[in-house]
C-alpha cells in the first residue's frame, strides 16, 4: 500500500519539477523539444559498436539537469527503474553476436557486449534527457508544443489522458490493496489468486472513476483544446539554444570528439 502511494506522490513531484523558474524552465517548451528529438535521433543514428562517441552526449543532459535546478539523485532513481528493460533487451546480444573485435590483454571482447554496452549508454542518456525535458517543461506544456508542431490533436490529447489517468489507475489501486490489507489476517487473501479478481475490479472501478472525470470536465466546458497558463513564444534566446545544441550534436554525430582529442594529444606527444 504504502509502495503504490509512494509511486502516485513520486510521478507528481516530476511534474511538479516544472514549475521553477530557472533559465531552462523559462525556454519555450517547443524549442526543448525540438532540441531533446535532435538529442536523440542524434544517438541512436550512431553505429552500434560505438560507445566513446556516446559520452561528449552526455553534456546536454547534464547542463539541462545543473541549471534547470533538478535533483539527480530523484531522476538516476528513475533511470534505475526502467534500467532492466533495456537491460534484458540487450543481455541476448554477446550470446548472438560472438565476433571478437579486439581484446584487452587475455580478454577478449566480441561484438556483442560492445554492442550490449552501446546499448546501456544509450538508454541512459535518453532516458535521464527525457526525464530533464519533463521536469523542466511540464508534461502539458510538452502536449500543447506537440499540438503546435503539427501532431494530430486527437494524439496529442490522448497521451495527455494517458499521463493524467495513471494517477486516476494508481488511487484506485492504493484503495484496494488498503482494503485488502485491512480485511486480510493471518495471510488470508492475500494469495496470487486474488489478484485475478482484483485486477478485473480495478479496470471496472477506474473505468468508473475516468467516467466521472470525463464528464466533471465537459461540464466545465472542456473542448479538447490544450490551454497553459502562459502564451508560447520563442525568443532570440530560444532560437540560439535550438540551433547551438542541434549543430553540437550534428558535429558529436559525424566526429568522435575523444578520437579527434586522441589524435590532437598524440600530435602534441610526438
Amino acid at each position: 500500500m504504502s509502495t503504490i502511494s509512494s509511486s502516485l506522490f513520486d510521478v507528481n513531484h516530476l511534474d511538479a519539477l516544472s514549475n521553477q523558474t530557472t533559465c531552462i524552465h523559462r525556454i519555450d517548451p517547443r524549442v526543448k523539444l525540438l532540441t531533446t528529438l535532435v538529442f536523440i535521433a542524434s544517438i541512436l543514428s550512431l553505429n552500434k559498436y560505438q560507445i566513446s562517441a556516446l559520452i561528449p552526449f552526455a553534456i546536454y543532459p547534464i547542463v539541462l539537469i545543473s541549471l534547470g535546478n533538478l535533483p539527480l539523485k530523484y531522476l538516476l532513481r528513475k533511470v534505475l527503474l526502467a534500467a532492466p528493460f533495456a537491460f534484458f533487451i540487450g543481455i541476448w546480444n554477446p550470446f548472438l553476436d560472438t565476433n571478437i573485435l579486439f581484446n584487452i590483454g587475455p580478454v577478449f571482447i566480441s561484438g556483442g557486449w560492445l554492442s550490449f554496452a552501446s546499448i546501456m549508454i544509450r538508454f541512459t542518456l535518453t532516458v535521464f534527457a527525457v526525464l530533464a525535458l519533463i521536469g523542466s517543461t511540464g508534461f502539458n506544456a510538452i502536449c500543447m508544443a506537440l499540438e503546435k508542431l503539427g501532431v494530430p490533436r486527437g494524439f496529442v490529447v490522448q497521451l495527455l489522458f494517458l499521463y493524467r489517468y495513471i494517477f486516476v489507475l494508481t488511487e484506485e489501486a492504493s484503495r484496494m490493496v488498503r482494503a485488502r490489507s485491512l480485511r486480510s489476517f493471518d495471510g488470508n487473501g492475500m494469495g496470487i489468486r486474488v489478484f485475478g479478481s482484483m485486477i478485473g475490479n480495478l479496470l471496472l472501478r477506474t473505468l468508473d472513476r475516468a467516467q466521472r472525470i470525463h464528464t466533471a470536465m465537459l461540464s466545465r466546458g472542456f473542448d479538447g483544446e490544450i490551454r497553459l497558463a502562459y502564451p508560447l513564444k520563442i525568443n532570440v534566446w530560444d532560437i540560439l539554444f535550438l540551433l547551438g545544441w542541434s549543430a553540437l550534436f550534428i558535429l558529436m554525430r559525424f566526429y568522435s570528439l575523444p578520437h579527434l582529442m586522441g589524435d590532437l594529444f598524440s600530435g602534441l606527444v610526438k
